[in-house]
């Protein structure tokens, strides 16, 4: 088995790279059978002396390779037929900017499997960014608080080499006391919550957050039934919130009219109610003035997400009288911060721990007859058709 890791080709670049050349070297070891190549590249946050000082092979030339592995999209013409491909492709929800991609994918005849699709059993994903994305999300919502209040100016996350760094720098400012308040338990919302408790700001239960006043900055993590309720008043649990989404409706006015930042870190499901409406940002008693949408849905369950701000422009105002876009400097709007990309301004931290999480759940499947079932229900295409699991995605293949 010749495994590759491929240079990263999508603009804007992206330094991230699947395993670290000290990951690629515990591979080696663990498995002597495996053969890796490393694709020369000037763009990772590794550089090609990290790989070859350590024995690695780094060279231009990956056709003898039988799968290869990327963060990003690949280019169609970069595409090297009849080889097993892992990155993240954005297909899996018919997103129409990737159809060209699926359709050379399939015409080439490459297996696909994407980073979104490697699930365990109970459909889980095992790998990903989230955490990374939460991290900086978190860091940017005060970089944002501090930039529209003007009591200090933190430097771009990009700009730092490590988590530790950021609460290095978070720590260093003083908050006035404010609230914060975060969604999700997942990866993402946990990154965030990294940073929140490593700069020691407190946590306070939710009836405390809504009711009490504080002389210090604190925050409360909720979860789905901290801010909908159902339509008919009864009060059930997660799984029927999971189950019947349309029998809900956002109650997250009560966070809105205390909390000062909103930190989005949640997974929002087909047909949940919207989180932070139009209504709620308009009202009188809203007291929420930055939102840092880490999870980032465009014209989502967050009113004030109207479209993905970038590495290079993160913030914009939202002037909810108007349901439009205007400067954050607008007395009238709200600080929004809704970066798609946030782990690349992480990349060695969101690589070493994207790839200790492949080494762990994915490499073993190649050397033990993926006996758990992680490539088979990960693989999106096979001998140039879709898999039975992916089949939904035919018409979206077809232009339909």
């Amino acid at each position: 088995m010749k495994f590759g890791i491929i240079k990263e080709r999508k603009n804007p670049p992206d330094r991230r790279v699947v395993f670290t050349p000290e990951e690629l070297v515990r591979l080696k070891t663990e498995h002597p059978e495996a053969e890796i190549k490393v694709e020369s590249s000037d763009i990772r946050v590794f550089s090609d002396e990290e790989y070859s000082n350590l024995g690695l092979e780094v060279t231009t030339d990956m056709t003898d390779c039988d799968v290869l592995f990327g963060v990003k999209e690949i280019p169609v013409d970069a595409l090297i037929p009849n080889k097993k491909y892992f990155f993240f492709s954005h297909t899996i929800k018919f997103q129409p900017y990737n159809r060209k991609l699926l359709q050379a994918i399939l015409e080439k005849n490459i297996e696909l499997y994407d980073h979104e699709t490697i699930v365990d059993a109970n459909h889980r994903r095992l790998i990903g960014f989230g955490r990374y994305a939460g991290i900086v999300g978190a860091y940017n919502g005060f970089r944002g608080f501090g930039i529209k209040y003007e009591l200090f100016n933190l430097p771009k996350a990009e700009t730092l080499k490590s988590k530790d760094d950021l609460i290095v720098r978070l720590k260093r400012q003083t908050l006035p006391n404010i609230k914060i308040v975060l969604t999700g338990h997942g990866k993402v919302g946990m990154g965030a919550k990294e940073i929140l408790d490593g700069m020691k700001i407190k946590e306070v239960q939710v009836d405390d957050f809504l009711n009490k006043k504080y002389s210090e900055p604190v925050y409360t993590q909720i979860d789905v039934l901290d801010y909908n309720k159902r339509l008919d008043g009864k009060i059930l649990d997660n799984n029927d919130f999971y189950k019947n989404p349309k029998e809900y409706t956002s109650n997250f006015e009560r966070f809105s009219q205390v909390a000062d930042i909103y930190m989005a870190g949640h997974f929002h499901g087909n047909n949940a109610p919207d989180i932070l409406t139009r209504e709620m940002l308009l009202s009188a008693k809203n007291k929420i003035q930055v939102v840092a949408d880490i999870s980032c849905d465009v014209d989502g369950p967050i009113a004030c997400t109207i479209k993905a701000s970038t590495i290079a422009d993160p913030f914009f105002g939202y002037l909810p009288s108007e349901n439009k876009e205007v400067p954050f400097t607008h007395p009238g709007s709200i600080m929004v911060m809704s970066v798609d990309n946030l782990p690349c301004e992480l990349p060695k931290d969101a690589s070493e721990g994207f790839g200790e999480m492949f080494m762990e759940h994915v490499i073993p499947a190649f050397f033990n007859n993926d006996k758990d079932g992680i490539l088979k229900r990960a693989k999106m295409t096979e001998n140039g058709q879709l898999t039975e699991r992916f089949k939904y995605l035919q018409e979206y293949v077809d232009g339909k």
